[in-house]
């Protein structure tokens, strides 16, 4: 990867913004530019969530912006700047990091996204969307067994996922949304899954796969959404000749 490069970091999330289609969505919270640095980007780091740890491990490595799927402010949160949430700005801005952050944008991407990578892991092709603001993805799988697909989400995802059974029918058609999309199940049943891929479970989704015979597999929050990042940041970091790090923070949920 060149080190080269630079850009104004305006131009960079002007660029993002575009490519992620950002003001389409209706999200949580603010997509683009959280918590702004330096002017100047040339060496970017990418990861999941803007925890501490990653903030510590991109001030190590001397990062000039980081990237991230989940970002600092959301919707109906207590705005001050104190406690952890005060730890992390500070630590941003004491080194002049700029905090860029894309929550559904970064899932429907139709290339680089949460849901088109986790896809590709899985070796699914999305025909169709579904479910709010067309977030969710359903593909054909051939006739799968439910075995073959818990199997291989254990193996791409290195962590077993939790299964609910359905009816124990082939696996034709397979829809999936990364992170907290429990509840798109209904919506992914009503576009014709036999099963549904996502990273958490709640409650009703167990009686949910039971009545209606489809397969709710469950298979973490972090561990679903671990690839649209690093592949949105090497895009960008690769079109304008910056330097590239994904850091990896693991998350047990």
């Amino acid at each position: 990867m060149s080190t080269q490069g630079t850009v104004d970091r305006d131009a960079l999330v002007a660029h993002l913004d575009e490519w992620l289609n950002a003001p389409a969505f209706k999200d949580y919270g603010p997509n683009g530019l959280q918590v702004q640095g330096r002017a100047q980007v040339a060496r970017l780091v990418s990861g999941v969530t803007a925890s501490r740890a990653l903030i510590e491990a991109a001030i190590a490595a001397k990062a000039d912006a980081v990237f991230v799927h989940h970002g600092l402010f959301w919707r109906g949160q207590d705005g001050r700047l104190t406690g952890w949430l005060g730890e992390r700005v500070r630590l941003l801005m004491v080194h002049g990091i700029n905090l860029i952050a894309y929550h559904l944008p970064l899932d429907a991407h139709p290339t680089h996204g949460n849901n088109a990578q986790l896809g590709q892991r899985l070796g699914f092709q999305a025909d169709s969307r579904f479910g709010e603001q067309q977030l969710g993805f359903i593909g054909d799988a051939g006739d799968l067994a439910l075995d073959a697909l818990s199997l291989r989400l254990s193996q791409s995802l290195a962590r077993a996922p939790v299964v609910v059974p359905g009816d124990g029918r082939p696996l034709r058609r397979v829809a999936w949304c990364t992170g907290g999309a429990q509840g798109y199940f209904e919506a992914a049943v009503a576009a014709g899954a036999d099963a549904f891929i996502t990273g958490e479970i709640s409650e009703p989704q167990a009686h949910l796969a039971r009545e209606t015979g489809v397969a709710f597999l469950a298979c973490g929050h972090h561990a679903t959404e671990r690839y649209g990042a690093p592949a949105v940041a090497q895009a960008v970091a690769d079109r304008f000749g910056l330097h590239h790090e994904f850091i990896e923070v693991d998350n047990p949920a």
